[in-house]
Parts: structure tokens; sequence; C-alpha cells
């Protein structure tokens, strides 16, 4: 027994003394004198106590958790020049990723250090002076992105010395002189756009579009195709045979009108191609899709420099909106407010995206709404992490919430099979609701409104409770459309009217939501003839008849003794969906009233109430809704 005790101490000791060495003493104290010494807008959680490794907000480490590897912090608010002897103590550093932020000053002479640099992300900021003359002590460089900042000087020669360059984009500064010839069979990409940049086209870059060289005063006339051996015959006819005159004037009309007819074709192809492109660009500008979409096709050049992606206090996500727009993403649905899409980004974050349209406010009165909206801390409520505003996009961006919407786990996934839900499950879901949207009403010296309450916007918590996200939008859209499809049973009746939502219309809505999982029926839906069922009207109808019971989803009948309380709670729903707005209750009474139903927070609840102890949370769905 001792001797086991000996060597589990010994075991604990050498694992303590490992994780100890894995540490990155040396790395951790560097990026605290950068940070430390380089003011920035958003916080990071990076601190003396807590671990480096797989902790740290941008950071990755070596697998044997001993060196910092990579540092990726775009979009953080980085403000002035990179200090000195900091980032360049990082000698085992391989990917640095800075863009998108408003770093000053020239390119630090200390990166020099940095000899297992394989990519560099320094786009969208606002380093100036030359670039560095000799690139070759970082021969392991892959990928660099220089482009968008104020760097002047010629191209370094030494660029052609990477062996492994893959992509070099230096488009948007203020180089000049010319362009130096690059023997890298490995590059695949080159943007050397808008620059002051003259001379002629080296012929190893004759390979790539000319669009990643414009913005220049380059020559392209030295590797122009060769004229048609038809436009400039190597025979001259001569000139004292007829018959040779003859055809050679044939053949000059031919090759005249030949020409006007490729013309008008390739006018009339080049109309239909930019007519395409307009089509696209107006409905896809912006928009994240499955794959990989290049950030030059959705941001314009000429971008303001304040349109980034702006993130809420206490977010550790650290990524920028050129990283969205490279994610692997797939849409989730449309909703009345936009699109919404899950992301994944290169480091498996997986967030929820939301792309809005027909926004009716400016960016003053966006970003004053967005502020009041990302300033909810409720856990039932959604929060949102980030959003964006351009002139032509806007963008918002929550957490991705894996077991899915209410719709999708009530009714089934996209005609998928539909998940099982026990009372004790639907009541979370309601109080939860409840409760996020009567925290919802109390923001903005109680003036603010949800106005698009729906089971779809309605998702479970990591405690099956509902959790109310899509929130605040009404105010800065357009008024809102016509309603189609589920989404028009949740709209009060003077919404319908007036198009413009109010707090009594959230609380007719949260009804429909109630009248939704005690029947199990979507608020409006179609019946086996056809027939379209409003599910206010036939609730309505059939407790009139006084056949209650028939009200109820089959699926909760075969739960005992719970007859009371899906009455108590379908009185509730009736009450929040009475016609008239001002006989309604306010959600802190709705939420009182279903409190009074079932108390779900009490873990010594009494015995009758112990009927559904058995009964399990409903599986997680894969996808959620937008």
């Amino acid at each position: 027994m001792e001797v086991r005790q000996i060597f589990s101490s010994i075991f604990l000791v050498g694992l303590a003394l490992f994780l100890a060495n894995a540490d990155p003493v040396e790395d951790r104290r560097a990026l605290l004198d950068f940070v430390s010494n380089l003011p920035h807008s958003r916080p990071l959680n990076w601190n003396e106590s807590s671990p480096v490794c797989n902790y740290w907000t941008g950071v990755t480490c070596s697998k044997d958790g001993s060196r910092v590897i990579a540092v990726r912090l775009p979009g953080v608010g980085f403000q002035g020049p990179i200090p000195p002897n900091t980032l360049g103590r990082l000698s085992a550093l391989q990917v640095l990723s800075l863009r998108s932020n408003l770093i000053s000053g020239h390119f630090p002479y200390d990166f020099s250090n940095l000899k297992n640099l394989s990519f560099l992300y320094l786009q969208y900021n606002n380093l100036s002076g030359p670039l560095p003359a000799d690139f070759s002590v970082w021969n392991n460089l892959t990928i660099v992105n220089l482009s968008n900042n104020r760097f002047n000087g010629s191209i370094p020669r030494s660029l052609s010395n990477l062996t492994h360059l893959a992509a070099l984009n230096l488009a948007n500064n203020s180089l000049s002189g010319e362009i130096p010839e690059f023997n890298l069979p490995t590059l695949q990409q080159i943007n050397l756009s808008n620059n002051n940049l003259s001379g002629s086209l080296p012929k190893s870059l004759r390979r790539f579009p000319n669009f990643v060289f414009s913005g220049n005063n380059i020559s392209f006339e030295s590797f122009a195709p060769p004229v048609s051996p038809v436009l400039a015959p190597t025979t001259v006819p001569n000139p004292k045979s007829k018959n040779s005159r003859g055809l050679g004037e044939t053949a000059l009309l031919g090759i005249i009108i030949a020409a006007c007819v490729l013309g008008f074709v390739a006018f009339a192809f080049l109309i239909i191609v930019c007519c395409s492109r307009k089509k696209n660009g107006d409905e896809y500008s912006g928009k994240l899709k499955k794959g990989e979409m290049s950030p030059e096709k959705v941001v314009s050049r000429t971008q303001d420099a304040n349109n980034r992606l702006v993130f809420f206090e206490g977010c550790n996500y650290a990524f920028d909106l050129e990283d969205l727009l490279r994610a692997s993403a797939e849409v989730l649905g449309k909703g009345t407010f936009g699109m919404a899409y899950k992301a994944i980004l290169e480091d498996a974050t997986t967030v929820v995206v939301k792309r809005l349209k027909e926004v009716s406010a400016g960016k003053r009165d966006f970003e004053q709404q967005m502020q009041v909206v990302g300033s909810i801390k409720h856990e039932n409520v959604v929060e949102l992490r980030a959003y964006y505003y351009s002139k032509d996009e806007k963008l918002m961006v929550y957490d991705y919430f894996s077991q899915g919407s209410v719709s999708s786990v009530l009714h089934g996934k996209r005609g998928g099979e539909r998940i099982s839900l026990d009372w004790d499950a639907r009541m979370r879901i309601a109080l939860g609701a409840a409760r996020g949207i009567a925290r919802i009403h109390v923001e903005n010296g109680g003036k603010l409104v949800h106005g698009n309450i729906k089971s779809s916007n309605i998702f479970l918590n990591s405690r099956q409770y509902g959790c109310v996200s899509d929130l605040g939008l009404s105010t800065i859209m357009s008024p809102l459309s016509a309603p189609t499809s589920r989404a028009a049973g949740y709209r009060a009746p003077e919404v319908t009217d007036t198009r413009k939502a109010a707090q009594p219309s959230d609380v007719y809505s949260f009804g429909v939501v109630l009248l939704e999982l005690l029947t199990g029926k979507s608020p409006i839906h179609t019946t086996g003839g056809d027939e379209i069922i409003h599910l206010v009207r036939w609730v309505h109808s059939v407790v009139r008849e006084e056949w209650t019971a028939e009200v109820f989803d089959v699926e909760l009948m075969r739960y005992p003794n719970i007859e009371e309380e899906m009455v108590e709670m379908l009185q509730i729903a009736l009450s929040c969906v009475v016609r008239m707005p001002d006989q309604r209750p306010k959600m802190p009474e709705v939420v009182k009233m279903i409190e009074n139903v079932r108390r779900l927070d009490t873990d010594n609840r009494p015995s009758s109430e112990n009927r559904s102890e058995s009964s399990t949370p409903p599986p997680p769905a894969t996808e959620t809704e937008s």
C-alpha cells in the first residue's frame, strides 16, 4: 500500500512539473507586455493567473503546450504602433493575424526574429513606411496580406526568394516603382491593385488577370496577343494583278463584316455578363453562403474604415468581418427581418449571423438600438455578441444553440419527425420565454419591443428553458410587410392593420406560442382537405363548444394528473390573445401566472407534483431556425 502511495505521489509531482514546464512562460510574458502597451477597445481574458493554452482568446499553442504558435486578434480595436520587443519574442510563431485594427507606425523591425512565420495578416490597419527590404528571413512564408494600409516605397525584390509563397496581397497602399520579377511557381494569388506602380508587367506575372494590377500606371502593351494572320497577311498581293486586287477587296470586306459581327456579339455578351453580375451582386452582396466567399467580392474597397464588427463587452470571440465571409456557412432559415446563417469559422467557432433586410434606420439610430439590445444580459434572452453596419450590409452575430428552436423541436425540422415534448419541458419553455420577454419590456425606459415573437425565435438554453432571440428590430426596420405562411398567425390584429408592433402585440404573439405548446399545432395550418386553420380562431371555437379537452396535444394525454395545469395555461394563453390590446395582461403578470401554475425552479416540489419526474428533456436538435 505504501509503495502504491509513493508511486502515486511521484506521478502527481511529475504531472505537475510537466504542466508547469508545458506552460509557455516566456511567450506569456511577451504577450502580456504586448497587450498592456497597446491600447485596445475590446477586453481580452489574458492575465497572469489563467493558463495561456486553450484559454486565452486568439492564442494557439504547440501540441506539448511549450510554445505559442499562433496569435489571431482581428478587430480587437488595437490603436497605435506595435510595441517593440513584444511579439518579436515569439520565436515559434507560425500564424500572426492582427487585421482590421487601427495599428499604425512602421513594419516592426523585430519581426525578423519570427523565423517560423508562415501566415501574416496585417490588412486593414494604418501601417506606413517602406516594406522590409529583406523578406528572405521568413523563408517559410506562405500567405502575406498587407493590403489596405499606407505602405510606400518599392516592392522588395527579396519577395521572389520566398519559395513557399502561395498568396501575396499588397493592394490599396501607396507603393511605387516597377514590379519585380516573381519567378515563383508556388504563387497562386496576387493582388497589387490601387498603388502607384509603373512600368511594364513582368513576364512571370502575365498569367494573372489584369484586374489584380488595376489602379496603377502599368503598361500591358508589351505582352498584347499577336495580331491575327488574317488581319496582317504575310504575303502582299500583286497590285498589278486584277484578280489579286479583287480577291484582296473581297477578303477585306469579309474581314470588316466579320469584325463587326464579332464586335456586336462581344458587346452583347458583355452586357449580359454585366447584368448577370449586377443581379447576383444585388442578391448575394455581403451574403454568407455555403463554402468560402472572398471578402473582396463582398466589401467595397472604398468601404469606410469605421465599418467594422462591433463586439460587446464580455465577448471573447476572436474574429472579424473577413473571417465571417470566409467561414463555411449554411442557411438556417428566412425570417421576417432577414436571413439567418450558421457560420463555422476556421478555429471551429460556430455562430449565427443574421443578415438584415430593409433597414430604414440610419447608422446612428441603428447603432443606438444595437447598444440597447446588446446590453441585455439575461439567461432567457439570446445575447447579441456583435453587429456590423455599412451602407449595403447590416449584420448581427449571436451564439449558436445546438439544441434548436422550439419550432424545430415541436413541429419537426423541415418536414422531419417532431420530437416528443413532455409537459414539464413545455412548461420550462413557456416560463423561460415569458421571463425573457418581460426582461426585454423593461429596457429602454420600459419602451423596448421585441416585435417578432414566434416559436422559431425561441431556443432551448442549457437548462432547457425558453430563451428569446431576434429582439428589438421592429423599430429600425421598414414597416412590416404583409405576413406570409406560418408567421402571419403570430401577429396581433392591430399589427396586421397598422404594421407597427408594440408591447401588447408582443403579449399576443406570446399567447399564440402558448397555444402552440398546448395544442402541438402551428399558428396557421391546413387540414387534410387543404382547409386553412388559424390556431387562435380554432381554439376559441372549440372552447365555445365546451370541447376544451379536444384542444390539447394528444401527446400530453399520456401524462397523468396534469389536466388542471393545462387548463390554467390555456386560460393564460386566451387572456393574452384577446382582440383589444389594453385588455391583455402585461408580461410581468403573465410570468407570475405561469409561476403559480407550476413552481419549476424549486428543488423540493410537493409530492403531488412528482408525477412527471421520470420524464426526460427533449434530445438536442441539429440546427436552429431563424
